[in-house]
């Protein structure tokens, strides 16, 4: 089919998400139509470096053949059958599988089938949990400003990104909100490490109050992704996990996004050993093949719900456990093993540090932030005060339009330009990906 042909079918009848359509429709868009490797091939066969993995999805690169194989030999056998009441291989060997490769604490694995399922059963889990003990009166969550856990109504409501999330607020169910760990913009006007951490200690403060009516601690790990890659000071995660047990709540942790090794290790948890009482992961699960997500917790929270029929967790979905994205999936973390990705990852993280370096120097980026394979660079108006953009100049979106024209597709999140390319990326790779998102910046802000 014709590109034309193509944009007209989109404009005509597609919504895409996150997107204002009536700018999306002002110029040609992006079609993609293949992929290979790190590589995006759009419907005139040009190939762009995907620098976001696809929005954080891929992690071994597209078209991967392992993953290829185990699907079709999974298509030979059965594409899907209901987990009510009964099972499915590829999703028996999946649960062993994640349960050996996260903390020995977690022992118990609910599929669904994105990160936005994997929190709202996480909250569900929780909550449930106290009733099931006969415990009543918990019914509040403490999570963090600027915090993202998806767009059902449960993770909203324990989000807090206005730009998202303040249209659906009389919607949502009333949660504690915690000051973001965001160093560089910090709302208590106090500098880490000086700071001691007192967006934590805020944190505690709201736990020591409302003790009784806590259910649990929510946060994403280490880094809050989509409020424009907050690397969680040094400490932050540790005190999370600390007060979590000083005061007796679960800890959920969002893995959806750091997951799967871009902070450098398995789980971005593992860095300070801040393990979780829920986790929840999706993205990075099936490369980017198939739709699937879980929410893995304790053998202790498991058991409240055993007995009785009104101790059931009366949660689930059409396509849970799905039998081909459980292979994909299975085959997915075979690579990791086979190609030892984690192990092959420390010269890239330090060939992005020497860029980002090289980014800090620019007029109009304010900050930089990494974590492993994962980095944000804040483009800012005015560096002394950083003051930031108006958001109707669109900074961060000049800079990608101009990126697509030398090969590499990203995307920001506001002004903060976004670094997370698959895993399997190259060093050479990389440092193109880099080379292009510094020169569309430079052009961008000072040219």
């Amino acid at each position: 089919m014709e590109y034309q042909e193509l944009v007209e079918k989109d404009f005509n009848h597609l919504w895409h998400p996150f997107t204002q359509m009536s700018d999306f429709t002002s110029r040609p868009p992006l079609i993609i139509e293949g992929g290979k490797g790190i590589y995006l091939i759009d419907t005139q066969g040009n190939r762009y470096i995907d620098g976001v993995s696809s929005l954080w999805v891929n992690l071994h690169g597209h078209r991967r053949p392992e993953i290829d194989q185990a699907i079709m030999a999974q298509l030979g056998r059965i594409a899907h059958s209901t987990m009510l009441g009964m099972a499915n291989v590829p999703a028996i060997l999946l649960a062993e599988k994640l349960v050996q490769v996260t903390p020995p604490n977690l022992t118990r694995v609910f599929f669904s089938d994105n990160g936005s399922t994997a929190m709202e059963i996480a909250l569900k889990m929780a909550y449930q949990y106290w009733t099931n003990r006969g415990i009543g009166g918990r019914t509040r969550f403490v999570s963090l400003k600027n915090a993202y856990h998806g767009d059902t109504l449960g993770a909203v409501s324990v989000g807090g990104i206005d730009l998202f999330h303040s249209v659906y607020r009389p919607l949502l169910f009333p949660a504690y909100h915690a000051p973001s760990p965001y160093c560089y913009r910090c709302s208590l006007e106090k500098s880490y490490p000086a700071c001691a951490l007192a967006c934590l200690e805020e944190l505690e403060k709201i736990v020591e109050s409302h003790r009784n009516e806590i259910i649990a601690i929510v946060s994403e790990s280490a880094v809050q992704g989509a409020a424009g890659m907050i690397v969680m000071p040094q400490g932050y995660m540790r005190g999370l996990r600390e007060i979590a047990d000083r005061y007796g709540v679960p800890l959920i942790l969002d893995e959806v996004a750091m997951g799967f090794g871009r902070t450098g290790k398995m789980w971005a948890f593992e860095h300070e050993k801040a393990w979780p009482d829920i986790m929840a992961i999706s993205k990075g699960i099936t490369n980017g093949y198939l739709p699937l997500a879980a929410t893995i917790t304790t053998e202790e929270i498991y058991s409240s719900f055993l007995g009785d029929y009104t101790k059931t967790f009366y949660h689930g979905h059409s396509y849970t456990g799905n039998p081909l994205a459980c292979a994909a999936a299975l085959a997915n973390l075979e690579i990791f093993e086979k190609d030892r990705t984690l192990e092959n990852l420390p010269p890239k993280i330090r060939l992005l540090s020497q860029w980002l370096d090289r980014f800090a120097e620019l007029e109009h980026v304010g900050n930089v932030r990494q974590k492993g394979l994962v980095a944000g660079i804040e483009l800012v108006k005015d560096k002394g005060t950083k003051e930031p953009y108006p958001r109707e100049e669109s900074v961060g979106f000049q800079v990608i339009y101009k990126a697509r024209e030398k090969g590499v597709a990203i995307r920001p999140l506001g002004d903060v330009m976004v670094v997370m390319p698959p895993l399997v990326i190259s060093l050479e790779e990389l440092d193109r990906l880099l080379e292009v998102m510094y020169e569309c910046v430079k052009v961008v802000t000072e040219g």
